[in-house]
Formats: structure tokens, C-alpha cells, sequence
């Protein structure tokens, strides 16, 4: 799998955190492994461990535009890294903001609701 897999992964566990790669390493089958392979290795190999833009701003990026393409699915997720990332909730609203302007209240108003209940389960005051 190379060195690109094995950096991927260590940037995930360290956005995302053990437990959230530990589960979803339980739950890979040989349908997929060939698609978590290119994840690891494309998005947190390449794009993650890229340390031109620190994990912080790119948890604000990837957030609006998660929320931006109305790919609310991931958002709960990429809150919870936050908690690793250093992207406070203040910071978080910011980026949602920007969605509203840039492409749509609806979608905005969506992620900040996935947001506050996230950061609820999360225990996180906001």
C-alpha cells in the first residue's frame, strides 16, 4: 500500500481519532477496500497531510463544503475531528456563514443544525 497509505493513516487517526478509524477498519469488506484504500491515500495521504493549510482551516473548508455540496452525511463526523483539529464552534458558525452567502441559507441552516446537535452529543457548550 506504500508510504502515501501509511501517512494517510496516520493523519486520519489524528484528525479523526482511533476510535472512528478502528471502526471503520472493523467494518471494511473486500467490496471496498479498494475505495478506503484511495481515501486513505488521496484524501488524508495527499490532501490532509499537506501542511501548507494547518488541520484547523481545513476542517473549516472541508465543512462549508460538505454543507456548500449538501453532503450533510459527513458533517457530524468532521465536527466531532474538530475536537482534534483546533476549529472551535465559533469558527465553525463562521464557515456556515459563508455557506449562507455563497451557496444558500437552507443549506447553511441545515449543517448548523447537524452542528448543534453534534456538538450536544459531544457535550461541547455553544
Amino acid at each position: 500500500m506504500g508510504n502515501r497509505y501509511d501517512i494517510g493513516m496516520q493523519t486520519r487517526r489524528k484528525v479523526l481519532g482511533d476510535a472512528h478509524v478502528d471502526k471503520a477498519e472493523a467494518s471494511k469488506a473486500t467490496f471496498d477496500a479498494p475505495f478506503q484504500s484511495m481515501i486513505t491515500e488521496g484524501a488524508w495521504g495527499t490532501l490532509w497531510s499537506d501542511d501548507t493549510i494547518p488541520h484547523r482551516e481545513r476542517s473549516m473548508l472541508t465543512l462549508a463544503l460538505l454543507a456548500a455540496t449538501g453532503n450533510f452525511e459527513e458533517i457530524p463526523m468532521h465536527i466531532r475531528a474538530t475536537q482534534n483539529t483546533g476549529a472551535t464552534p465559533q469558527d465553525v458558525l463562521q464557515a456556515f456563514m459563508h455557506v449562507a452567502v455563497y451557496a444558500g441559507v437552507p443549506k447553511a441552516n441545515h449543517a448548523i443544525k447537524l452542528a448543534k446537535q453534534t456538538y450536544a452529543e459531544l457535550g461541547v457548550d455553544i
